[in-house]
């Protein structure tokens, strides 16, 4: 009864804490404009379950694809047995599905699990020696400070844990479920008789030998990693809430909310568009003091957060720090600043500030601060080339150079702050109807050269 209690108000603990963390980036992103992704629910659908679920983009390169996609169908199937434990700690019982599922479908599970366990034990060693003795070039930048790299170790390293612990609990469980009766049932350990599937801890099978004799040491062992493997479970869920790893709850909602038109279509701007159709309305008063309940005019491009759609500030949530985009990036190649995982981070690391600073002093509070000019420079948003190279390399869909183009889009109609190449192809495509210096008379010149 002491065990349940303490069980149930870790749990509900740990789902007070997600709630609120999750109440907080829900508020985050709800900072950026209004965005309507309405709409085409059957193609959305098809790419969520074909990026997300089925990992599509992740496989192009097949080593950390394969690894992944170990770790992820190990995180989904898993947590069906983290289900079992929750039921057991909340009601004091052991293992409860085995008699709700019966033996051969409980049996297959846990072999499954225990296979699955060992697959994903694999994984996260393999990344980390990736990551820690391999030295792979995306994994390393001028944005992967102290914190983002220790954070792909710290989840790897919890990952091996768990699993760790789980294969032992297993181990410990299988020797005690052959334990004579009358020693279980002199000890108070009654609730491990009716059990004989430990020919199916297919994994767990090879540490039983490791196992001590006692049965009192074993019940030690098995307890201990019981509740190190669920409070490890409870701490994992709230810390990827702070972490990168997020992406494992809102990759699923990024890639629904896709971009769906060709990635080469650069969007109007709309407060462009409003400009230009009251211009061509010949019925609109240009004088005219606007309405009472109008909106205030919008600014043109990005400076900050609320410049940006909402779909934008999702998409800064959902970045997983992988690199794969700046490691496509020509310019990244060639040694300019940009960076386009750094614009994602630099994105979600002031919709924190920001949403923080507004929980605490209200809705419309300014910090003086903004994610152009404090975050991120002039020099590094025009050494995007806008091939898409980045879009096209993101195993989930994020769309860096929108944010790239929003910002540039302010630096050119809000502060006529171009570079001057660019002016003087702004000045001609003004003057002479196109990028060039010469007159739109002078443009068949050069066939005068031709022989006839």
């Amino acid at each position: 009864m002491i065990s349940s209690i303490i069980f149930i108000i870790l749990l509900v603990a740990t789902a007070v804490i997600f709630i609120r963390r999750i109440r907080e980036i829900r508020y985050n992103i709800n900072l950026g404009r209004a965005k309507d992704l309405s709409g085409n629910v059957g193609e959305r659908l098809r790419i969520m379950a074909r990026v997300a679920l089925g990992q599509s983009k992740l496989i192009t390169r097949p080593v950390a694809g394969i690894m992944h996609v170990f770790i992820y169908i190990g995180f989904i199937i898993i947590n069906v047995e983290i289900l079992e434990i929750v039921t057991d700690g909340a009601l004091g019982t052991h293992r409860a599905f085995h008699a709700f599922l019966g033996d051969e479908i409980y049996y297959v599970f846990i072999g499954l699990f225990e296979i699955l366990a060992l697959l994903v034990l694999i994984a996260c060693v393999t990344f980390l020696i990736r990551r820690n003795v391999g030295r792979i070039k995306r994994f390393s930048g001028k944005e992967m400070t102290k914190w983002p790299t220790s954070d792909a170790n710290i989840i790897l390293v919890i990952e091996v844990l768990l699993m760790l612990a789980f294969l032992t609990m297993n181990a410990a469980d299988t020797v005690l479920m052959t334990a004579p009766t009358d020693m279980l049932m002199s000890t108070g350990m009654d609730h491990y008789l009716g059990f004989n599937f430990g020919d199916w801890f297919w994994v767990s099978a090879y540490l039983t030998g490791l196992m001590p004799n006692n049965i009192e040491t074993l019940f030690l062992i098995e307890r201990f990693c019981w509740w190190f493997h669920i409070v490890g479970v409870f701490g994992f869920s709230i810390y990827v809430l702070y972490s990168k790893h997020f992406h494992i709850f809102i990759a699923f909602p990024n890639t629904y909310y896709s971009r769906l038109n060709s990635m080469g279509e650069l969007l109007n701007l709309e407060a462009v568009k409003k400009e230009v159709e009251l211009m061509m309305d010949p019925s609109a008063d240009p004088y005219a003091a606007p309405a009472e309940n109008a909106e205030p005019p919008q600014r043109f491009g990005a400076k900050d957060i609320e410049d940006l759609s909402w779909k934008q500030l999702m998409d800064a949530y959902s970045c997983t720090e992988c690199g794969r985009c700046t490691s496509e990036c020509p310019a990244n190649q060639t040694g300019k600043l940009l960076s386009p995982r750094k614009i994602m981070m630099d994105t979600r690391d002031r919709v924190e500030e920001l949403g923080k600073h507004r929980r605490a002093n209200g809705k419309e509070a300014s910090d003086e601060i903004s994610l152009l000019g404090n975050y991120i420079t002039k020099e590094e948003l025009w050494a995007c080339t806008t091939c898409n190279a980045c879009v096209q390399a993101c195993p989930v869909n994020i769309d860096p150079l929108s944010i790239i183009v929003d910002l540039r889009r302010f630096l050119v109609m809000e502060e006529s702050a171009a570079p001057s190449e660019l002016n003087t192809m702004f000045t001609n495509v003004e003057n002479n109807g196109a990028p060039w210096q010469f007159a739109q008379a002078d443009r068949g010149n050069w066939t005068n050269e031709l022989s006839s």
